[in-house]
């Protein structure tokens, strides 16, 4: 299916789930945590560079621009709201459970 610039546009971002560990020993898609996706990143939870990790992992999974995605709610916690401006919540889903095959 092919969504048009403006069609993209006037959908809504999808909004993630995740439940993050940081400090983990590599950073990784691990699979559904509830109605989550569990993340693991090596960076460590300080001076937000778990947060970081987090963009850069969840942008590279579902292959878009790290602009694209950004963290709405969790900045200080392992449980974090993420919104994906470029994807529809089914894409997420799918490109999400399809990474998880793989892995």
């Amino acid at each position: 299916m092919v969504v048009s610039v403006r069609e993209r546009s006037l959908a809504s971002p999808a909004l993630v789930r995740l439940r993050v560990v940081p400090g983990s020993r590599r950073s990784e898609l691990v699979g559904r945590h509830g109605d989550a996706w569990k993340l693991r990143v090596h960076a460590p939870a300080e001076r937000g560079k778990a947060n970081d990790e987090v963009v850069r992992l969840l942008a590279g999974t579902l292959g878009v621009p790290r602009s694209s995605v950004r963290i709405v709610r969790g900045h200080s916690s392992a449980d974090k709201l993420v919104e994906v401006s470029e994807a529809t919540s089914a894409q997420v889903e799918q490109r999400l459970a399809a990474a998880r095959e793989t892995t």
